[in-house]
């Protein structure tokens, strides 16, 4: 794959969208994904290289025309085995407006409850990210789910390093709405 390739609206539309579990030859198309989806935070090939060889269960990506087009990274909370952390959803700038990203969210969640029993899902938000803020409401009130967001990491977290401050966002049964 070729993630620099451009992945057009057009030929979206008019070809299917595969989703499917990533793999470990991913992780360089999925660094290079992230690099192009600003706010989200760049880390290393190699933490994309694990998260596609170890976390692949737990993580989804999605193919038009063989080329990476959006990816979710999460995981499983070892001390809340029932507890999906979603880490980064990524969406290439030419598919977002498409609802790639809640497709991407409703496959993964599903996978995961069936594979794993889940029953909540955390992630984290910065108050800039209105995208993400959007999508994670709007899975909470597609699945009838309450939600809830507090303040979690704060910017003087992050060391001396410019970095916003971070809200862990709840949702599962038993949760208020925001």
């Amino acid at each position: 794959m070729n993630a620099r390739a451009t992945v057009t609206p057009a030929s979206a539309a008019a070809d299917h969208i595969v989703l499917r579990l990533p793999q470990r030859q991913d992780g360089a198309d999925l660094h290079d994904l992230i690099a192009r989806c600003p706010p989200l935070d760049l880390n290393s090939r190699y933490a994309y290289l694990l998260l596609c060889e170890h976390h692949a269960a737990t993580c989804v990506v999605a193919q038009v025309n063989g080329e990476l087009a959006g990816a979710i990274t999460a995981y499983i909370l070892p001390a809340q085995p029932d507890t999906l952390f979603i880490w980064q959803v990524a969406v290439a700038p030419a598919m977002q407006g498409q609802r790639l990203g809640s497709r991407m969210l409703d496959h993964l969640a599903a996978r995961c409850a069936l594979s794993h029993g889940f029953r909540r899902i955390e992630t984290t938000i910065s108050p800039s990210n209105l995208g993400s803020r959007k999508l994670f409401n709007s899975y909470a009130r597609r699945h009838h789910a309450g939600i809830e967001a507090k303040p979690f990491l704060g910017s003087s977290d992050f060391g001396k390093g410019q970095h916003e401050e971070e809200w862990l966002y709840q949702i599962g049964p038993g949760l208020c709405a925001v």
